[in-house]
């Protein structure tokens, strides 16, 4: 059976038909896809709460409970509902099938998923659900390693703890505003700013929240773009801006690997996946640089040719550092396929 794969994040939407064997035809619409004997149509879901824990057919009932949990990812469960209902407008005679991405790190730890806030705020659901689950599910397939440390950084950014294939820590909690610094979300943050800006400074709920969204993280901190990309490229060119975005992301992201590390009580391998992880040779260096304690090394011959996936660490070294090409549509399909299999 192929199925199409609808994969809106926060920055992109990809449309692609995987087939049972996992070739991948990408499409530029959901009527091209309907000319590719498409059996089931996969959704990528990025928040599915405590309630939605694998994956699940799309009803009305599922739509209405998505809508209610679109406050906590507003930058990808409106884009995802919209997909939902333009591929359920053009292909009526296939099941849809909802894939999320906290789904993965229903595995948390209690010690690693609870916050530290009073019981009737976790009664409400208060607690770390992580996110970029699917990405890190295809990363630890593909580089497996006991004690597995993946550094998903793409729009949106995360570090996550994988021991023996399954989630016990990430950087990303109750919403996927929390961790290292991303493209144009802030990461982590003193609750103490929020207050004092809404209490003392007059700032208004709306603004805090369009700011912490849409004009953080790499963004804010550069006064430029959220693309690592050009980042690196003012930062040969001498803007203070960019280099001041890059170490704080570059800082952020190793005192994260660190904290996994802990989680783990050790690490075999570091895998770099998404947009920057997969092709910002600098972001790599940086972050491994600061590794060392820890046994990274990183071949600096590996880093700077590899073209696609692969090992760039030194043959033999302690820590297996890996570039993975992030599969999300395979992990999506293959989820559809199970459940769609189980169900018949």
């Amino acid at each position: 059976m192929n199925v199409l794969v609808v994969n809106a994040g926060s920055t992109s939407l990809k449309l692609s038909v995987v087939s049972p064997d996992g070739a991948t035809e990408t499409v530029q619409s959901v009527g091209d896809a309907g000319r590719s004997g498409v059996g089931a149509v996969g959704h990528r879901v990025v928040h599915g709460g405590a309630r939605f824990t694998g994956p699940v057919v799309i009803d009305d009932a599922v739509k209405r409970e998505l809508a209610d949990l679109s406050c906590l990812a507003p930058l990808h469960t409106a884009p995802a509902l919209a997909g939902i209902d333009r591929a359920e407008r053009e292909l009526t005679d296939v099941p849809h099938v909802a894939v999320f991405d906290t789904a993965f790190h229903a595995s948390l730890r209690t010690e690693a998923a609870e916050y530290a806030v009073p019981a009737r705020w976790r009664d409400l659901g208060v607690r770390r659900y992580g996110f970029h689950g699917l990405s890190v599910a295809w990363a630890a397939e593909r580089v497996r390693e006991r004690r597995l440390v993946v550094c998903h950084l793409g729009g949106g950014s995360s570090v996550t703890a994988v021991l023996e294939g399954r989630s016990v820590d990430t950087t990303m909690g109750f919403s996927p505003l929390e961790g290292v610094p991303m493209a144009t979300r802030s990461g982590s943050l003193d609750p103490g700013i929020l207050i004092y800006l809404l209490r003392e400074c007059g700032v208004s709920s709306e603004e805090v929240h369009h700011a912490l969204e849409r004009e953080s993280g790499l963004k804010g901190l550069s006064g430029l773009s959220g693309h690592v990309r050009e980042l690196e490229q003012a930062e040969a060119e001498g803007h203070e801006g960019a280099a001041l975005a890059l170490g704080v992301y570059v800082h952020r992201i190793a005192a994260a690997v660190s904290a996994m590390t802990a989680s783990l009580g050790g690490l075999d391998a570091l895998a770099f996946t998404a947009g920057a992880g997969e092709r910002s040779r600098l972001v790599r260096a940086r972050v491994c640089a600061r590794l060392g304690f820890l046994g990274v090394e990183l071949d600096a011959t590996a880093n700077e040719s590899l073209e696609g996936e692969g090992d760039v660490s030194p043959a033999g070294a302690t820590v297996r550092v890996a570039v993975v090409q992030a599969r999300e549509d395979l992990v999506i399909a293959r989820e559809v396929r199970r459940l769609l299999r189980y169900k018949t």
